[in-house]
């Protein structure tokens, strides 16, 4: 959100917490003792299991009356809406990974989760999830449904037919680094011209981002979006485009490309599996998975919070603790392909099985051990805005054939300037 909506949802919310509101969230609820019996709980479509919600409702029903909505359309935008007039806030809401910053300059609006038991909690989650929602006066505001931990998403018939090696563990070893994931790349275009490594050049720049320990904003709020670690990521972004190896897919071609064998490779969060299901199913038993090239690194996943307005803030953790249980998140994998933020769940048969679109693979071997080591990194506020200069000048290079040189100076130039409007230095 911009500053000056920042500023008017504080503002907002600290009338209503001036005045005294201690109703429930949705208002006019039975409450016992001063607190609610009636509890609210907003999500997206596919950001919970339905199932592990619908279980939630009748687990609690002896306590509680949990009462869900599906809420479609911008999700940001509608909680938003209901948390400047706190009588229509939600108990409990999801907050989307890509939103969770915008939120955390604000963090008073939600309850701190460590008051209410998940300090004895956070050791069974990854650290690096739990701190993209935790201010920096330590206040835990969201608790974590899922992640995306990324992997190379890999052709076995097509890889074979070039005299690549095939076996997930042989791949994630041979093509270990960026330069040997595109010297793959350019074998495979060889023996297949009608086959590219990759779809676009901004998904191998997203990918370097999430490998690295800093973004485009440190936590001083200084702009870094022109230093080194952002130029090396955009200078080996580039190298496919330059190779010929990049099937350049910016539009709504990419079902027919990975269908059609146009794309040999795909780089995506666990969750992206799903994605190539469905747009390739009679591709079922050719695709395998390995290791990302160059180490772990995340795309997604989102989070559980209670606005500060909750009714019934003890009863209302006990309902998210229970849904994202180790248990439960293994049953959201199954359900929604929700990658699990505790690594217990790991180790249970919902992850462990083979998975038969990809030949039986136990994908669970490439994707927990990088879940664990994806590093953990300060992602300001107004991050998602100053680096979008940057994927759409990777656009221009590839649709218009952009100079890669003046394209970043444009992306830098662009950047400043957003920056300079958000409040960043």
């Amino acid at each position: 959100m911009d500053l000056s909506r920042r500023r008017f949802l504080q503002a907002a919310v600290l009338t209503a917490a001036a005045a005294g509101a201690t109703a429930a969230c949705g208002g006019g609820a039975e409450t016992s003792g001063g607190k609610d019996k009636d509890l609210t709980l907003w999500y997206w479509s596919g950001g919970l299991s339905d199932k592990v919600v619908a279980d939630a409702r009748k687990h609690f029903s002896s306590d509680i009356s949990l009462k869900t909505s599906m809420v479609g359309g911008d999700f940001k935008t509608k909680l938003l809406t209901g948390l400047r007039a706190a009588q229509s806030a939600p108990d409990i809401t999801g907050i989307k990974g890509e939103d969770i910053a915008s939120f955390l300059p604000n963090a008073d609006r939600f309850i701190d989760l460590k008051t209410v038991g998940a300090d004895k909690l956070v050791p069974q989650y990854l650290s690096w999830k739990l701190k993209q929602a935790t201010s920096q006066d330590g206040k835990l505001i969201g608790f974590p449904i899922d992640i995306g931990p990324c992997a190379m998403y890999y052709r076995e018939d097509l890889f074979a037919k070039a005299g690549l090696p095939t076996d997930p563990a042989e791949v994630s070893s041979q093509l270990s680094t960026w330069d040997d994931y595109f010297q793959a790349g350019v074998e495979l275009h060889k023996a297949l011209p009608k086959t590219f490594l990759i779809n676009n050049i901004g998904a191998v720049f997203s990918m370097i981002i999430g490998q690295g320990t800093q973004r485009f904003i440190d936590e001083d709020n200084k702009f870094i979006g022109d230093q080194d670690h952002i130029r090396a990521a955009w200078t080996t972004s580039v190298k496919p485009y330059t190779l010929g190896i990049d099937a350049k897919i910016n539009d709504n071609t990419w079902n027919a490309a990975v269908s059609g064998g146009t794309l040999g490779t795909e780089l995506g969060a666990a969750w992206h599996a799903l994605d190539i299901t469905n747009a390739a199913p009679g591709t079922k038993g050719k695709w395998r998975v390995a290791g990302l090239p160059s180490g772990p690194s995340n795309l997604g996943g989102s989070f559980l919070a209670l606005p500060a307005t909750c009714g019934n803030p003890e009863e209302a953790f006990k309902i998210i603790s229970w849904i994202l249980s180790p248990e439960n998140q293994a049953r959201g994998f199954t359900d929604a392909a929700l990658f699990p933020t505790a690594p217990a769940a790991y180790k249970l048969p919902a992850l462990t099985g083979g998975d038969p679109f990809f030949g039986g693979q136990k994908t669970i071997e490439i994707f927990g051990p990088a879940a664990e080591k994806i590093p953990s990194v300060y992602e300001a506020p107004a991050d998602a805005a100053v680096s979008a200069p940057f994927f759409s000048e990777l656009t221009s290079v590839e649709a218009k054939g952009k100079d890669p040189d003046a394209a970043w100076k444009d992306a830098v130039s662009q950047a400043k300037q957003i920056a300079q409007r958000q409040g960043v230095k």
